[in-house]
């Protein structure tokens, strides 16, 4: 058995999303379980090198889980050939510039989303790491969520029969920051700054939407600002000019409709921050982060309107629980770990920059439905048309 260590270069680590998500529950959680496990018995182990602008906060995490590799200086991590992968997550106006030196610099491509500000950009950079040869993958956490691969198994198994419709509803209440402090930073709130719901919820939709239920034909989007005023890190308020909440519909080839609700100002009264319902001529099924439940069209019950009667129904009993029936791991370590094979072993990986591409032709299509108030198409994206 060799070990096959791997540097990766983990830019915007100190933020939210890079500490949580990435560097504590997936590299530092895949180096804990002792590498990555390959079929010919080799094993994968993930260096990471913490880069940011914060020096106390890198050395911190550095220090907190026993990482001897940090710098503040990209560049010099780029210069040292050991690093094989860059990894950015950094916020999005930040993020296309940092791909671009990492593609020239000859690394392995994985990053977080929206890849870039415009469908052009994002299209570009998927073209450089093509013509650089380098390898190439997006975060798409959401399909490996346990809820949503349960929902995946019932629609390879047919239980739908033909699906009909798709209710998808996210968010919750984001503090303004006055009377208690908000849960997103501030930047999300400018659109200046790259911020906004569509541009960060969409590229999710996106992918979720095609993989579990059919290519998206069209769109109507309208999105809003509900909170125009907020207060930031350092306690001063400051005018939102980007979108909180975002209201979408969308047509499928299949015939399809699937309906979006995003929204940071709005109060959870459902099972889940997002639920997903099916809906199919054979049955139904509502799945959130973690769990998901079917109603099959032989079990459906029928109500009947009468508001003048107290409702007889107890209908969140009429469903039933889809089991496990294995251990799921976090969605974004799952990734890591299928990136990770296919950079080393060459494992078959389709999640690439292209596929991020189109998370931003989406989010750039909706921001345009709600400009001109009127439906759009989604055209297919090819690489060669990248302007160049």
């Amino acid at each position: 058995m060799a070990i096959k260590e791997v540097g990766i270069i983990m830019n915007g680590v100190t933020g939210r999303m890079g500490t949580n998500q990435h560097l504590i529950r997936s590299i530092v959680a895949i180096r804990e379980q002792g590498g990555i496990e390959l079929s010919n018995g080799d094993k994968i182990m993930p260096d990471p090198i913490l880069v940011g602008r914060r020096e106390h906060r890198l050395k911190e995490l550095a220090d907190q889980f026993n990482l001897s590799r940090w710098t503040t200086d990209v560049e010099e991590a780029l210069a040292d050939d050991y690093n094989q992968i860059y990894f950015d997550s950094q916020t999005t106006v930040r993020r296309a510039e940092g791909i671009r030196r990492a593609i020239k610099a000859g690394k392995h491509i994985y990053c977080e989303k929206p890849t870039a500000e415009s469908t052009e950009e994002a299209l570009e950079l998927a073209m450089l790491a093509k013509e650089a040869g380098v390898k190439n993958g997006v975060v798409q956490d959401k399909l490996y969520l346990p809820g949503l691969l349960k929902l995946k198994r019932l629609i390879d198994s047919g239980f739908f029969g033909e699906m009909l419709s798709v209710r998808m509803e996210f968010g919750y209440w984001v503090f303004e920051g006055d009377w208690q402090e908000g849960q997103r930073p501030s930047w999300n709130y400018r659109k200046e700054d790259g911020g906004g719901i569509i541009v960060d919820m969409f590229a999710h939709w996106r992918y979720v939407i095609t993989h579990l239920f059919g290519n998206i034909k069209s769109l109507s989007c309208m999105g809003a600002t509900h909170i125009d005023k907020r207060i930031d890190e350092n306690g001063e308020e400051y005018t939102c000019t980007a979108d909180d909440a975002a209201y979408g519909t969308f047509e499928l080839d299949n015939g399809v409709i699937v309906q979006a609700n995003s929204s940071w100002a709005v109060r959870v009264n459902r099972e889940d921050l997002l639920t997903i319902q099916v809906d199919g001529t054979k049955g139904s099924a509502v799945a959130g982060l973690r769990d998901c439940k079917i109603q099959h069209r032989v079990n459906t019950p029928k109500p009947v309107w009468n508001p003048d009667i107290p409702n007889p129904f107890d209908f969140q009993s009429q469903w039933q629980d889809v089991p496990a029936n294995q251990e799921f791991d976090n969605a974004f370590k799952v990734q890591w770990e299928m990136f990770l094979k296919h950079v080393v072993a060459d494992e078959a990986y389709d999640l690439d920059l292209l596929e991020g591409a189109k998370g931003t032709q989406l989010s750039d299509l909706a921001l345009k439905s709600w400009s001109e108030r009127c439906w759009v198409d989604v055209p297919a994206l090819e690489l060669q048309e990248a302007s160049r």
